[in-house]
């Protein structure tokens, strides 16, 4: 399998740094990291990953708002996008599939697990 490059998008340090040191050393893929839906954007059309794994609830720009301008972008709308969140309710998977994206990941989610649910989700070989 070739390398691949995701790029995680989330606000809280802690949940940036398990899912970069999980898919780094579970997945053996490079991971990008920002901080912010703005940063996500920016680094996302310098970068062009090959995932992004998208925080839901974030201040000031939202999940679900980044995810539409990445998708308005046309040099980013070809990227796939998992959301994390810790919303499982079923209204809002609902609302989650309904925006298009590739899968939703539940929070917390299991570090040793992530490599492989992010692949599955992505039809990626493991």
């Amino acid at each position: 399998m070739s390398l691949k490059r995701i790029l995680v998008i989330d606000d809280e340090d802690d949940i940036r740094e398990v899912a970069q040191l999980s898919l780094e050393m579970v997945g053996g893929w490079e991971v990008l990291t920002a901080s912010s839906g703005n940063e996500g954007l920016q680094v996302a059309e310098a970068k062009q990953p090959d995932a992004i794994l998208l925080d839901v609830m974030m201040p000031d720009m939202d999940g679900p708002a980044t995810f539409k301008k990445l998708q308005a972008n046309p040099s980013t709308q070809q990227i796939p996008v998992i959301l994390l969140t810790a919303k499982v309710l079923y209204a809002d998977q609902r609302r989650f599939s309904e925006l298009g994206v590739n899968s939703v990941i539940a929070k917390p989610f299991e570090p040793m697990n992530l490599a492989a649910q992010v692949a599955l989700a992505l039809g990626w070989e493991s």
